[in-house]
């Protein structure tokens, strides 16, 4: 064989040998399936106990939600979980632990306990977590675990932030190679600016609120620059389409118009999106979960639904992107009060003596 047919053969030989990819493979390297959970407007119902009627009702309970996080961690590699506020406040149970047994320096609130256990990644602040004053509230919020975020609410003296705006999560994530990457995920938190009229005599002086959307507006970029890769805002703020100004209450179809969020957590208004009730909202799609394109979720409240965001991000660019997203919910109960889940009894236990000393408040009254 002389010298040309030998290189001939070689190279053949070699093209013949390499690891050529498949097309399906081609098109999944990189890929990251992110899958985010939200609760809202608990309003401390971490039991599926109604106080006022002293008896079970499967309809709500953070107990009951809990399995539903299981369940959803379970199915996906990559998953948060954040709780969009309003959950201190909202039931006698809420009211028995500050009007009555009080929460005292180093114990930690029973809501706190369940998002620690339940290892949330960050919370943001709700109108209601404000009822209490402002005192009360930062002693509470020492017990937690992972971040509280609130961008539009100011401090008046100094005119600072009066929570942190946003946080910056460093997560490592595995794509559908296998293969280990590590994302930045920026996770920011509103409310309505009406707390200042709700609860005048607790915030007067000391705060101040700002416009949601212009807020949003100011700190997206700067997260960018600091390096967040995708952004998720934790908006304790409902979904509505009157026209915009800078008081607007339900501030999230505006909101999903900043195009840098990935991804809107909403609540306030205990609506359920996606769900029939928008149909006639203008640039939604209530089969995929999005408003104007954007994935938006709100999971009703007392824990009766768990909201789910599953994102599927790819880099194009050197950036991470999201190249597809479908949002829905999952019921804890059905429409005639049928427990769907089971209780996770780990949680229950944990919550059960603050729960028990507000029963037995309760029958003590002669409620």
């Amino acid at each position: 064989m002389n010298n040309k047919k030998l290189f001939l053969f070689l190279f053949v030989f070699a093209i013949s040998q390499a690891p050529f990819p498949s097309n399906m493979h081609a098109e999944h390297i990189g890929i990251v399936d992110l899958r985010i959970l939200e609760t809202t407007d608990l309003h401390a119902a971490l039991v599926n106990y109604d106080y006022y009627q002293t008896k079970t009702d499967n309809h709500i309970g953070l107990v009951k939600t809990s399995s539903l996080i299981h369940q959803a961690r379970s199915e996906a590699v990559n998953s948060l979980l954040f709780d969009n506020g309003d959950h201190l406040k909202g039931n006698p149970l809420g009211e028995y632990l500050v009007r009555i047994k009080g929460i005292q320096k180093g114990e930690i609130h029973p809501v706190y306990n369940a998002f620690n256990y339940l290892k949330y990644d960050g919370i943001a602040i709700g109108n209601h977590e404000l009822n209490y004053g402002l005192k009360f509230l930062k002693t509470v919020l020492k017990g937690l675990k992972m971040p509280v975020v609130n961008a539009n609410v100011y401090k008046t003296k100094t005119n600072k932030p009066y929570f942190k705006p946003y946080v910056i999560l460093k997560r490592n994530v595995v794509d559908n190679q296998g293969q280990n990457h590590e994302i930045n995920i920026g996770v920011i938190g509103f409310m309505p600016p009406q707390i200042m009229r709700w609860d005048k005599a607790n915030l007067e002086g000391k705060v101040f609120a700002r416009p949601i959307v212009e807020t949003a507006k100011e700190y997206v970029p700067i997260m960018k620059a600091k390096g967040a890769d995708i952004i998720i805002a934790l908006a304790h703020t409902g979904i509505d389409s009157e026209p915009y100004h800078p008081e607007t209450e339900n501030a999230i179809y505006y909101l999903s118009e900043i195009q840098e969020i990935d991804a809107i957590l909403a609540g306030h208004s205990h609506g359920i999106f996606p769900g029939r009730s928008y149909k006639d909202l203008p640039k939604t799609n209530i089969d995929e979960g999005k408003i104007k394109g954007k994935p938006v979720v709100m999971a009703g409240a007392f824990g009766s639904r768990l909201g789910i965001i599953d994102l599927h991000l790819e880099v194009q660019g050197g950036k991470w992107r999201v190249i597809k997203s479908t949002a829905f919910t999952r019921p804890i109960a059905d429409e005639n009060g049928n427990a769907l889940v089971k209780t996770d009894k780990k949680l229950l236990k944990l919550i059960k003596p603050e729960h028990q000393e507000t029963v037995d408040f309760i029958k003590k009254l002669g409620l």
